[in-house]
């Protein structure tokens, strides 16, 4: 039997903090909190297990619903319901509008009513649309059906960003959600190779890309059933976990990732990080790494099929760059927790997908189809992970609950309403190769390296600042989150950078 002391929850440790730190204002006199570290290992292999695998799933589900007209576009899914000119490129688009409107407002309900309610219903949502494109038969019932998609899906990235980051610590943050984000990148080579398989369906009365939106459609619906009663609101109501591994699990928010758990909604405190310049920064990279993102996302079929390949091999070739961009997403984002960094990854990435871009744009891709398919794998290699990590960055330096809300429903819109412009310069008129497209996504990409590494050293310019004239050496990692109740202003505050 375990002992009397065994049995007492984990409790901040009342160790000294150093000398040089015991004096600054918002510091707590102990710096970090002591908890069984292989109690804690349990806890996060219980997490991890129970719960990255379904969220994966449903982010998979969403990126399938989102994407596959483009693999039924490769099945003549456009001309068989009568699609003209730019129409096709129009319906692209107009998923973004409501995409980039409804994310904060449903973040807002996610914060209220827990992500493990709202994300299954806006599931069923998408999954629905997803059925109803089958049946769609012209340009008009597809443009509304898109546009419901957009609502409901909006919220889905911001929200599993926000609900990851109330189970898990900073530190741990990117590689959770780079696995969950994974899906996303994966998703390219499942679409791929579904469509593969489903575009063999020879049926005498439906067209095989029927049966791809009812496979994909269908089967988010049941499995949005599923995550509603297996998903968490929070680790205090959670029945997976034992008395003591819930307090565990509150402590560990505390020490390195909030100010407080479970605080009530303020909407308008959660608004209160716009203020902040260095939020301004944010918004301008997610929104410039969202047209590269988007344009492999959205046209990366279109790309391979723009080399001259058939409509099955289009979507076979796909397959291989995406399982790369998933590969090195993990990779980097699993490298900038165990570092704790963000920028430098950040910019590797942006590194590797502008030379893609530049190499796409400045050859034949037919006559050069080997070095044209190699940069297909440089584009998807270098535009997932940016997403995760700018999401990571900004999440891990706002402590509060409601803000880190808001801010990330924000920030994933602005991504994405960069989507608007990557669907405008993909032009049918530019078909095959796309050049104006690729030029487009290439500055952008290269904006958004050059605010990421100015950001990443203002930040670590002002923590330097911060420690020279505190008198002390304070990295973000040394304070408990829960000593920093004033968020930036507290003196002991240091940027995860």
């Amino acid at each position: 039997m375990m002992s009397t002391q065994e049995q007492q929850p984990p409790t901040t440790t009342d160790v000294d903090a150093p000398a040089d730190v015991k004096d600054i204002e918002g510091l707590s006199s102990h710096v970090l909190i002591d908890v069984p570290r292989d109690e804690e290992k349990r806890l996060l292999k219980k997490m991890d297990w129970l719960l990255l695998p379904v969220l994966a799933f449903m982010y998979l589900c969403n990126a399938l619903d989102k994407g596959n007209v483009g693999n039924a576009k490769t099945d003549g899914w456009d001309k068989d319901i009568g699609l003209t000119g730019n129409q096709y490129y129009i319906l692209v688009m107009i998923f973004y509008v409501p995409f980039c409107l409804f994310g904060t407002p449903i973040a807002l309900f996610i914060k209220r009513y827990s992500a493990a309610r709202v994300l299954p219903l806006m599931m069923v949502g998408f999954g629905s649309m997803a059925l109803c494109t089958a049946a769609a038969s012209n340009f008009s019932q597809v443009f509304a059906i898109r546009w419901f998609l957009g609502i409901f899906e909006s919220a889905m990235l911001p929200g599993v960003v926000f609900y990851l980051s109330t189970f898990y610590k900073r530190s741990e943050l990117a590689s959770r959600v780079g696995v969950f984000y994974a899906a996303a990148s994966i998703s390219g080579a499942f679409s791929g190779l579904i469509a593969y398989g489903v575009f063999h369906i020879d049926h005498p009365r439906y067209h095989s890309w029927q049966f791809l939106f009812w496979i994909e459609g269908a089967a988010t619906v049941m499995f949005a059933t599923f995550a509603w009663f297996w998903l968490p609101r929070s680790t205090s109501t959670w029945w997976a976990l034992t008395e003591r591994e819930k307090v565990l699990a509150r402590v560990r928010i505390l020490s390195d990732s909030s100010i407080s758990v479970d605080e009530k909604l303020d909407i308008t405190d959660a608004f209160r990080p716009l203020k902040d310049p260095v939020y301004w920064v944010w918004g301008a990279i997610s929104f410039s790494l969202g047209v590269p993102l988007a344009s492999v996302n959205n046209f990366l079929p279109q790309i391979v099929h723009s080399m001259g390949y058939s409509t099955v091999k289009t979507n076979l070739y796909t397959v291989a760059p995406n399982v790369a961009a998933t590969v090195a997403l993990l990779a980097l984002t699993f490298s900038s927790d165990h570092f704790r960094e963000r920028s430098i990854h950040i910019s590797i990435a942006l590194s590797t997908t502008i030379v893609g871009f530049i190499v796409l744009g400045a050859i034949d891709p037919v006559a050069k189809k080997d070095v044209a398919y190699f940069a297909c794998f440089l584009i998807a290699m270098g535009a997932f992970a940016p997403s995760v990590l700018v999401a990571s960055w900004y999440s891990n330096n706002t402590l509060s609950e409601s803000r880190r809300a808001v801010t990330a429903a924000v920030m994933v819109a602005l991504a994405n309403s960069a989507g608007l412009i990557s669907t405008n310069v993909f032009r049918a008129k530019d078909e095959p190769k796309y050049t104006p497209a690729l030029i487009t996504s290439a500055i952008f990409g290269a904006t958004c390296l050059c605010l990421t590494l100015a950001l990443g050293m203002y930040q670590r310019w002002e923590n330097r600042r911060r420690n020279r004239e505190q008198g002390v050496n304070l990295r973000a990692q040394d304070v408990e989150t829960e000593a920093l109740g004033r968020g930036k202003d507290a003196p002991a505050f240091r940027y995860m950078y």
